[in-house]
């Protein structure tokens, strides 16, 4: 059986793989992305029909290539797609697409890696893998699958009229979470909002869009939290040209918010009491963004018109004053629970020692301790900004910097065996 080999395997053909790809391309070290579907699958099949970046399409890129639009527009997911498969075409990028990796393990007695695919033995020196943190949906155990009311995950959902009618529980109040909601209660579907902590930014603030302040504020830079930090989901949208997320405007537009969906018992979920404390911390956040941009503009003297509106905060709605503690899903007619509760990650197919005891990549700014492995587009994979395109970018540079140290010293050691083996044959 003929055997394939390439000096790196890159899998996935995502925002990650492409990046890597480049910068494997730009230190000339012949390298194979294998994608399972189609370059930017997720951006095309795993979002719902209306979504836009959440950042603006100035920012929200790679530096080799701007979007066809107006810089401060949100691009559409179909156009994303297309802009990363654009970009691979742009360097001849090796993306053998329609491939799928089922396991990678070490080789025996020598360097490398073995890559079992759909499509054959792959032997590499070096594996990237690039599929990112978000493989599998994460719907929690809280309600009985034999439930009459339909239960689907953010990223099975597509638009309104691909719902049952009745009302819609969202579970999950970060950026898809939110977004969805306010979409379904334009169609005029009754929507409940089910709220946990959340970071709340600012969409503009003074002229420019967040992006800018966390930029400026030196936020996207910042390194990665503790480990055991919890995760803080942030509530943005770039729909409808970019708003701030308000819960108390989706309140007075019509949204039910509810605390923490934490049980459920004979067709009645428990609520949990922390709205308003979610409510407030997140009000906290986005103030503090504020003034720490109030005082950067002060301290370098910009030319930044005050927006003393910002500061203003609609009145509590009845749902946040007197919030509920159970709902009947019977009675609130709800035929949809919506989970927009994250995804969690899938590596199983590494190689032993890959991950620690958690299942979690074990890396250092993407750089696996098992010699010859890598990681990219993690959160939170070196900086804040990982998680986005720009960032992913970035730490693609690093990991591909560092194959390419690792590489100079395999050629060092190659090359002193080929001196010293004529030597030893004396």
């Amino acid at each position: 059986m003929t055997i394939e080999t390439t000096e790196v395997l890159v899998v996935g053909a995502g925002q990650a793989g492409v990046a890597a790809s480049e910068h494997l391309t730009r230190a000339g070290i012949p390298h194979l992305v294998l994608e399972r579907a189609r370059i930017a699958e997720r951006w095309r099949s795993a979002r719902w029909d209306s979504l836009v970046a959440n950042g603006p399409a100035w920012h929200d890129r790679f530096p080799g290539m701007t979007f066809p639009h107006d810089p401060d527009a949100f691009v559409g997911k179909d156009e994303v797609a297309e802009y990363f498969a654009a970009y691979a075409r742009q360097f001849n990028a090796p993306i053998r697409c329609g491939v799928e990796v089922s396991r990678v393990t070490r080789l025996e007695g020598r360097p490398g890696f073995r890559a079992e695919t759909s499509d054959g033995v792959i032997e590499a020196q070096a594996v990237v893998a690039a599929t990112g943190a978000f493989q599998i949906p994460v719907i929690p155990p809280l309600v009985p699958e034999d439930l009459p009311v339909t239960q689907i995950h953010s990223s099975d959902y597509r638009n309104p009229q691909a719902l049952p009618e009745g009302a819609v529980l969202v579970v999950g109040a970060g950026a898809s979470g939110s977004q969805i909601a306010d979409e379904l209660n334009r169609a005029g579907r009754r929507v409940y909002l089910s709220v946990g902590p959340h970071g709340r930014p600012p969409r503009r603030y003074r002229g420019r869009d967040f992006v800018w302040w966390l930029g400026v504020l030196g936020k996207w830079d910042l390194e990665a939290p503790a480990p055991g930090t919890d995760h803080v989901t942030i509530a943005v949208s770039g729909a409808h040209g970019g708003a701030t997320v308000d819960f108390r405007h989706l309140a007075a537009e019509g949204i039910t918010l509810l605390g923490r969906t934490e049980g459920y018992d004979h067709g009645v979920l428990r609520i949990a009491p922390d709205l308003a404390a979610n409510i407030a911390a997140g009000d906290r956040d986005y103030l503090a963004v504020l003034d720490e941009a109030d005082a950067y503009v002060a301290r370098n003297g910009l030319d930044l018109p005050p927006d003393p509106e910002a500061r203003e905060m609609p009145a509590d709605p009845a749902c946040l004053t007197d919030p509920l503690s159970a709902l009947d899903l019977a009675k609130a007619g709800i035929t949809t629970i919506l989970w927009a509760t994250g995804f969690r990650s899938d590596y199983r197919w590494l190689p032993e020692g890959a991950l620690d005891a958690q299942g979690h990549p074990r890396h250092q700014r993407g750089v696996s301790p098992e010699s010859g492995l890598y990681f990219l587009g993690l959160p939170w994979q070196s900086r804040r900004g990982s998680s986005f395109i720009w960032g992913v970018w970035h730490d693609a540079r690093h990991v591909a910097d560092h194959i390419a140290t690792r590489r100079s010293y395999m050629d060092y050691h190659a090359q002193v065996q080929a001196r010293t083996a004529p030597q030893a044959a004396e």
